[in-house]
């Protein structure tokens, strides 16, 4: 397989990638054949993903502007996976030009070409980093120079937290992530579920098994389990949702059936 420019020589490009199987569904040109291969065995089971995973950065885009509306010009991303058209940096900065976006990932492909993108972005950073370690995150030399930690963030966690098992404790890093945050911080959330998908959970754990397959093993938790990581927040209505449910710009009746897969949700802390 020939290993295109874009590709950081350190990784293996035989190996599927979530974050690149990710930009598969979005449309994106960053990926290889072995993460389109992963894509569609998913897609045999679950024909919608790529409407999923199109209403969870609509709902992204939508929770950005709320934030700038609400006055916050900082953003952590973590997770953000590989730069697409829309991306919050592009949202954040058109209503706030003065605002500051921290992306994180911990997929090299997604830093590379993050700080590809962002190159001459004096109000953008990017740090390789890995939401189990929340520590590295906040005391990274890129939060330290873009996030003011007294004054309130947007905290996104969009489609990550499903790919974190229980064992390794979610929501313990959820809240240490929580807890150093300024009052008035928001905190914008999806999350992957049985519920809301329109086929039968038997058939869903098809594509499932297929994350588990490529050893990134997709968590399908409940929306009580969902909601607790919104503990210490106070939620912003609509609340804990489908994501086009969540204040749509066009009426939710009109999106695809596959799109109200999974919940979103925005909290703020006191």
């Amino acid at each position: 397989m020939e290993r295109p420019a874009w590709a950081p020589r350190s990784i293996d490009i035989s190996v599927p990638s979530v974050s690149r199987i990710y930009d598969y569904y979005l449309g994106g040109s960053h990926n290889f054949e072995v993460d389109r291969e992963a894509a569609r065995r998913a897609m045999e089971f679950m024909p919608g993903l790529p409407k999923v995973m199109q209403a969870n950065r609509a709902f992204m885009r939508r929770a950005v502007r709320f934030a700038t509306d609400e006055g916050i010009t900082q953003f952590l991303d973590i997770g953000s996976g590989i730069p697409t058209f829309g991306n919050v940096h592009e949202v954040a900065q058109a209503a706030r030009p003065d605002a500051h976006v921290v992306y994180v990932d911990h997929d090299p492909v997604a830093v590379a070409h993050s700080e590809a993108v962002l190159a001459g972005n004096e109000g953008t950073g990017v740090v390789a980093a890995d939401l189990r370690k929340p520590r590295e995150i906040l005391e990274s030399p890129e939060v330290q120079r873009l996030i003011d930690q007294n004054r309130p963030v947007a905290l996104l966690l969009v489609a990550i937290l499903h790919f974190v098992e229980d064992a390794d404790d979610p929501y313990s890093a959820v809240a240490e992530l929580r807890d150093a945050l300024a009052p008035g911080s928001l905190l914008v959330l999806t999350h992957a579920s049985y519920e809301g998908i329109p086929l039968p959970a038997e058939r869903a754990e098809g594509a499932v098994d297929v994350y588990k397959d490529i050893r990134n093993p997709l968590i399908m938790r409940s929306r009580e389990e969902i909601a607790r990581f919104f503990e210490g927040y106070d939620m912003v209505e609509p609340g804990l949702v489908p994501p086009p449910r969540w204040r749509p710009d066009t009426a939710p009746e009109d999106e695809d059936p596959y799109a109200f897969s999974g919940f979103a949700g925005v909290g703020r802390t006191a």
